[in-house]
């Protein structure tokens, strides 16, 4: 199989954009991936557009691209490339794992929620909510209301 794959370098110019070509995702800037790859003429990620919808746990990630009429200005993301030895999970490459959404965000499992707002409101929801410390506990509000 590696008889039939040629190096970008070996490629013409003109051919070399026109196959799959496996570059990284590396940030998202308002929501739309910026892409890195081999022989990137910009020499710095570029915006691309996707037929996936990529979060910012497949930063890190290989991704395969196309160029919009071979143009490395404007690659699209394909899908992601598994199996190059790229992080399969954020806890492989990272400690942190930030999610980010526009209005709102939800963590939902059965009668359980905690959701964030754009206002900055934090609401946890369950049938029994636990909240305990080994260290000093603190509680600050402009208001503290209990029962």
């Amino acid at each position: 199989m590696l008889d039939l794959v040629h190096p970008p370098a070996t490629l013409p110019e003109p051919d070399r954009w026109r196959g799959v070509v496996v570059g990284q995702a590396v940030a998202l800037r308002d929501g739309e991936p910026l892409v890195d790859f081999e022989g990137n003429p910009a020499e710095a990620p570029v915006p691309a557009a996707g037929t996936v919808r990529l979060s910012s746990a497949d930063l890190g990630a290989p991704v395969a691209l196309m160029f919009v009429d071979g143009d490395p200005r404007k690659p699209i993301i394909m899908g992601r490339v598994y199996g190059l030895g790229g992080a399969t999970s954020p806890s492989e490459r990272d400690e942190r794992l930030v999610l980010s959404a526009e209005r709102e965000i939800t963590l939902r499992c059965g009668d359980a929620s905690i959701t964030l707002t754009r206002a900055g409101k934090v609401l946890i929801k369950g049938a029994y909510v636990s909240s305990r410390s080994t260290g000093v506990h603190r509680i600050k509000g402009g208001s503290v209301q209990i029962n």
